[in-house]
């Protein structure tokens, strides 16, 4: 699996069976140089931050999909997923609206969006 977007699909999906909420897929590839895609989610509290983390890092492996650097903790309410192409942004619900990456992206094309 070395397609960003497949990739960000199956973020997107382990995220939702996750039950994270507000997923959303975004197509940054004609904005920035950082990155093709960002997954933006987001979990109910800290646990579900931690596991989001692992279920993601465990899924991808399995696909020889590594991070190259993982930033943040769950107890701050961030992580962020750095996968080269694919960077995958794990808010609680409190920085998600500190950061609005959603308003600060809003001109990148959303490719999946998962309420």
């Amino acid at each position: 699996m070395t397609d960003p977007v497949e990739i960000a699909r199956k973020v997107a999906e382990i995220a939702s069976d996750r039950l994270a909420s507000d997923i959303t897929v975004l197509d940054i590839s004609e904005l920035s140089t950082i990155a093709d895609v960002f997954v933006v989610c987001t979990a109910d509290n800290v646990r579900q931050l931690n596991s989001l983390r692992e279920e993601v890092t465990s899924q991808l492996r399995e696909q020889q999909v590594t991070p190259r650097r993982v930033e943040g903790v769950a107890e701050a309410g961030w992580i962020l997923m750095d996968y080269g192409d694919v960077i995958v942004h794990l808010f609680t619900t409190d920085q998600r609206d500190f950061y609005r990456l959603d308003d600060l992206w809003a001109e990148a094309p959303t490719l999946l969006k998962i309420q």
